[in-house]
């Protein structure tokens, strides 16, 4: 049943309209249509805002748990496409599950806003909820496909200033390597229904407007990443990014970072997004709720 269900939501990635290498003014469209065409559950709560400067949405969902988590969020999009509104949906599935209060981050977007405006606009996020009073060790930062590199960009940010870290981070098939280097680039192309290195190229070009595709905090696998906070990543194995996951992983543990992986043969990218269709995706969220509540009551 399980693998029915993936075979399903890659069915539908692979039919849906989105060309993330395509225009970007027209793409931007498309995927918001996309995600705001499922109908969120009854009990999820929004409300626009801004940290630092940065726009934001805080998202609450179902009923608050004992402990006060708060959830700083990076949607996908290869930098240049997506939305903190257009993420409400899987960040409302973290949310409900961890108890936390979440935010998703409007970061500016490439090309109009390139590397490193994304790191910037996240780091000045985490300021403010530290200037809020909210303590480091109640924070866990997350984030998906782009937003998982930005998430890792944030914490190395985050280790140079000098600020504590969040209790824990979470990345979901995230792009580690703009250089795009990784050996499931190719490998994994005919069965990855939702990204292609043609695409992927196109992003990384408007993100990093001539800067180098190995800079750590462009490409976070290129990076020193002594220091950083405890790390889930998750992965599928239908993925072209599957390689950036595990490179990651391998690449964590030798600077001494706690790192967890977890990889879902047969799903596709960011397939957390489909919990409410397939058991694998809402067993993938409970286990990354589990990662942070277990950190920050540790943190506690």
């Amino acid at each position: 049943m399980t693998r029915r269900q993936l075979d399903s939501i890659s069915d539908l990635l692979r039919h849906a309209p989105l060309d993330l290498g395509g225009d970007v003014e027209k793409m931007r469209v498309v995927f918001d249509e996309m995600l705001g065409s499922v109908p969120l559950p009854g009990d999820v709560r929004t409300r626009t805002t801004e940290l630092g400067g940065v726009p934001a949405v805080e998202v609450r969902a179902g009923t608050p748990g004992p402990t006060a988590v708060t959830v700083l969020y990076f949607h996908g999009g290869a930098y240049a496409i997506g939305s903190a509104a257009g993420s409400v949906g899987l960040v409302s599935e973290i949310a409900r599950r961890t108890g936390a209060n979440a935010y998703s981050v409007d970061y500016r977007l490439a090309p109009e806003h390139p590397f490193p405006a994304a790191t910037d606009d996240a780091l000045a996020a985490y300021r403010a909820l530290l200037d809020q009073g909210i303590p480091a060790g109640s924070i866990a930062v997350t984030g998906e496909s782009a937003g998982g590199g930005l998430a890792l960009a944030l914490l190395l940010a985050i280790r140079d200033a000098g600020l504590p870290q969040p209790s824990s981070a979470t990345v979901m098939s995230p792009w580690t390597d703009l250089a795009l280097t990784g050996s499931t680039m190719e490998a994994r192309t005919d069965d990855d229904p939702a990204l292609t290195p043609r695409a992927l190229r196109t992003r990384a070009a408007d993100y990093l407007a001539g800067a180098d595709p190995r800079a750590p905090l462009a490409s976070p696998l290129h990076a020193d990443l002594q220091g950083l906070p405890p790390l889930l990543i998750q992965v599928g194995g239908r993925e072209i990014l599957l390689d950036d996951a595990l490179r990651l992983a391998t690449h964590a543990s030798h600077a001494d970072v706690p790192v967890t992986l977890r990889t879902f043969p047969g799903a596709p990218h960011v397939f957390q997004g489909f919990a409410a269709i397939a058991d694998e995706a809402a067993q993938a969220l409970d286990q990354a709720a589990a990662f942070v509540n277990s950190h920050v009551a540790q943190a506690g």
